[in-house]
């Protein structure tokens, strides 16, 4: 496969960060006392249609839309860029490209003002914005906060059929790849991209697309994720947990994955690390290491790699997926998911991750 995106003339626009993502929801009550009630995301708007979520160190008006529609899926994955003069560079970059464009002026999306839409090469809804309404930062209201406290939005996670184009095409846009599986042919299963210097904005995960494998938001400890199914447990809602807690060995974070109640997977993750040095290395881990999904060992489950929400093109129609054809990481991994040591190699020498590029 792995047909590159031509590189356009027009400069790219200077991304800082993934900002908020707009979820198509189909029961918006039942949405909302799964994303408030439960996961205490902070309501700065809401009407009959939409409720505006954000996080309680975020400032801009929301790093979460829940939107009321006929079928679940996302509707946009939003960036914020530097300034109002890279939306028009967003602008001319996808134009140049032939994808679909919508631009938005002020107010279109409440609280964001002028913005850009596309559908990028690889048929995933972006949105990219600067102007944005400014709200109270929430970080020294302790009085506010819960104990399984949402502090950022940190990062998603995209369903892609080729990965080598999809991180090629995002490398084009100014991102930086982190960390990658790989296997000794080469295959690349899943790269962890960034903007802002952390371990990653989004990733892309091998497999049929395009669709959003997770959104991620951070908590600041291991023990605000434990709180959180501490709650859920009291509340008779442990079955929206479909993996962890535990450690990541990709971004070395500790997680937690949910369904919300329209089946959207949300990730709870903190402490990963600093990438933001120019010379920040490549970590790249066998596509046969079971540790590299779950530092522990453990199983990942069947529906974490085969489910994924589906995306909408500007026009709110589903996106069709794509079969991947280059070998499915499932196939390969689900065995190898169990406690099972399956790293190549003599490790008498002590434990070498993965290995560094």
């Amino acid at each position: 496969m792995s047909n590159l995106i031509a590189v356009p003339t027009s400069p790219a626009p200077d991304i800082l960060r993934c900002a908020y993502m707009e979820l198509v929801v189909t029961d918006l009550a039942a949405s909302r006392h799964f994303y408030v009630d439960v996961l205490g995301l902070v309501v700065t708007e809401e009407d009959d249609e939409a409720i505006y979520l954000r996080s309680f160190e975020e400032f801009i008006h929301h790093n979460l839309v829940l939107r009321k529609g006929p079928i679940a899926a996302v509707a946009a994955f939003s960036f914020r860029v530097r300034s109002p003069h890279d939306v028009d560079a967003a602008e001319a970059f996808y134009t140049e490209l032939g994808c679909q464009t919508q631009r938005r002026s002020t107010g279109f999306v409440t609280g964001i003002g002028d913005s850009l839409r596309v559908v990028d090469p690889l048929g995933f809804p972006y949105e990219f914005f600067y102007e944005t309404e400014h709200v109270e930062r929430l970080a020294w209201r302790y009085d506010l906060q819960t104990p399984g406290c949402l502090v950022r939005l940190d990062h998603f996670n995209q369903v892609t059929p080729d990965v080598s184009r999809a991180v090629g095409f995002m490398e084009s846009l100014g991102f930086r790849v982190t960390e990658d599986i790989r296997d000794d042919e080469g295959t690349v299963y899943a790269a962890w991209v960034r903007r802002k210097a952390t371990v990653h904005d989004t990733a892309m995960t091998g497999g049929d697309g395009p669709r959003m494998h997770h959104v991620a938001f951070a908590t600041h400890e291991k023990h605000n994720i434990i709180a959180i199914c501490d709650k859920l447990g009291a509340l008779r809602m442990s079955d929206c947990i479909e993996r962890g807690p535990g450690r990541h060995g990709v971004s070395n974070a500790f997680y937690l994955y949910l369904r919300d109640p329209d089946g959207h997977r949300v990730e709870i993750y903190t402490q990963d690390y600093y990438t933001g040095d120019p010379d920040n290395p490549l970590v790249s881990w066998d596509v046969h290491d079971n540790q590299r999904r779950d530092w522990w060992g453990g199983a990942v489950v069947p529906s974490w790699y085969k489910e994924a929400s589906l995306v909408l093109d500007l026009d709110g129609n589903p996106q069709p997926v794509i079969a991947r054809v280059e070998p499915n990481e499932m196939e390969e991994t689900i065995g190898a998911d169990g406690f099972s040591y399956t790293r190549k190699g003599d490790t008498s020498e002590g434990f070498k991750l993965g290995h560094q590029l």
